[in-house]
């Protein structure tokens, strides 16, 4: 039985209340139905603030309000990937974010699409853009630079401050980030979890590849 079908009134009653008005709001939220966060939370800290006082109003998924999300039209995720769900988180897209499924971004971190030009701060450099494979989380108070290529099932340790591309199944740490050693698969079954709504068959290949 997955640990997601174990769940208790309180959870229960917590979807009931909030669940529908959150898939309402983000039509393309996609998370298991219980265990991420809470519904009550993100209808307090993401969605009023986002959809009532226009704070992150332009991102169509759930950005808590410290957090500040630029040029969401130049962010392409993956399922279960809402880049400034988490507290104070600062993401600049200028120049393109491209993420994965299953990727969790620490509080307090940064992902910087492009940098000032030394010579005219007026104009940002031209790079590549920042991409983020399937299954990585990215440690609290870590910077993502410009242009950075992050593989698949990748870990990156809190404060950590990567400047040069990461590979697939690896951990990595510090300032700057380095790999310390290789990451074992990632084994959790998201097609034996219940979610919050119906999954689009574009997503059911990604289920099924590890």
């Amino acid at each position: 039985m997955s640990k997601y079908q174990k769940v208790n009134w309180k959870k229960k009653l917590d979807f009931w209340l909030f669940g529908w008005i959150v898939n309402w709001a983000y039509p393309e939220y996609y998370r298991p139905k219980y265990g991420y966060k809470s519904y009550r939370n993100i209808f307090i800290y993401n969605l009023i603030p986002q959809k009532i006082f226009g704070i992150n109003r332009h991102v169509p998924w759930p950005v808590h309000f410290t957090s500040r999300v630029g040029n969401p039209e130049k962010i392409k995720t993956g399922i279960m990937s809402d880049p400034g769900d988490n507290i104070g988180i600062y993401i600049q897209a200028n120049m393109g974010i491209e993420i994965g499924h299953n990727v969790g971004i620490g509080a307090g971190s940064a992902l910087i699409s492009s940098n000032h030009n030394h010579n005219d701060h007026s104009v940002h450099d031209e790079v590549r853009p920042i991409r983020i494979g399937n299954n990585v989380f990215i440690g609290a108070n870590s910077v993502i630079l410009p242009g950075i290529q992050i593989g698949n099932n990748v870990v990156i340790g809190a404060g950590s401050v990567v400047a040069k591309d990461i590979p697939s199944n690896s951990i990595a740490v510090g300032n700057p980030c380095k790999v310390i050693k290789e990451k074992q698969p990632y084994i959790e079954r998201f097609d034996q979890i219940e979610f919050n709504r119906k999954i689009p068959e574009k997503y059911k290949d990604y289920f099924s590849s590890y």
